[in-house]
C-alpha cells in the first residue's frame, strides 16, 4: 500500500480523475474546428435553408448530448449498489473465498476471537497476522458501500479499479467503493464485485 498525498484526488471515481493531455488537445481541436463551422454558416453564408438546417442539427446535438450526460450520471450512481459480493484474492489474483453481501448493511472486517465475531473472517487468511481483530467496517448507505479503517495497526487501502497502486484510508473516514475496487486489508486482498 502506499499512501498518496492527496486525499480528495485518492477518494475520486475514475471516472472523474484527470483528463490526460491528448484528449484535452482533441477536444480544442473540435471546439475550433465547430466554432469555426458556425462562422461560416451564420456569418459568411447568406443561403437561408443551411442556417435553419445547421440550426436543427445543432439544437438536436444539444439534446443529445444532455440526455446521454444524464445517463452516464445515473449509471455512475447506481454502479455502487451492483456489489453483490466479496472476494477474498490469493497472491495470483485468484479467488480464494467469497462472501455474499447482498441486503446486509454493515460488515465488520476482522477475525473472529473467543470475545467477538466479525461478518468478513480473515483468520485463516495468508497474512492473518497482520490483521487486526476490528480492522476495517463496511457500511452500506444511500445506494453505496463506504469502507473505513477501525484504526487497525497496518492500516486499509484501495486500489480502484484499473490502478495498479493503492491509497491508504484515513482512520475512520468513510471512502466510497465501487465494483471492482480491490479493499486492501494489511496484504490481504478483497475484490468488491
Amino acid at each position: 500500500m502506499r499512501n498518496e498525498a492527496g486525499t480528495e484526488q485518492a477518494k475520486r471515481h475514475p471516472y472523474q480523475q484527470e483528463r490526460s493531455g491528448w484528449i484535452i488537445v482533441i477536444d480544442l481541436l473540435i471546439a475550433v474546428i465547430a466554432a469555426a463551422a458556425l462562422f461560416y454558416v451564420y456569418v459568411w453564408n447568406i443561403d437561408p435553408v443551411l442556417k435553419v438546417t445547421v440550426g436543427v442539427l445543432l439544437a438536436a446535438a444539444v439534446v443529445i448530448y444532455a440526455v446521454r450526460r444524464v445517463r452516464s450520471r445515473t449509471l455512475l450512481q447506481e454502479e455502487g449498489a451492483t456489489i453483490a459480493k466479496l472476494v477474498l484474492l490469493n497472491e495470483e489474483g485468484e479467488s480464494v473465498k467469497e462472501w455474499y453481501i447482498h441486503g446486509e448493511t454493515s460488515l465488520l472486517i476482522g477475525k473472529n476471537s473467543a470475545q467477538s465475531e466479525v461478518d468478513i473472517d480473515l483468520s485463516d487468511s495468508e497474512y492473518a497476522s497482520l490483521i487486526s481483530k476490528h480492522h476495517a467496517v463496511m457500511n452500506y448507505a444511500s445506494g453505496n458501500w463506504f469502507v473505513e479503517d477501525l484504526d487497525s495497526h497496518n492500516g486499509v487501502g484501495i486500489r480502484q479499479a484499473g490502478s495498479r497502486t493503492a491509497s491508504r484510508l484515513e482512520v475512520e473516514e468513510p471512502y466510497r467503493i465501487e465494483s471492482g475496487d480491490i479493499i486492501c486489508i494489511a496484504n490481504t486482498r478483497i475484490l468488491a464485485k
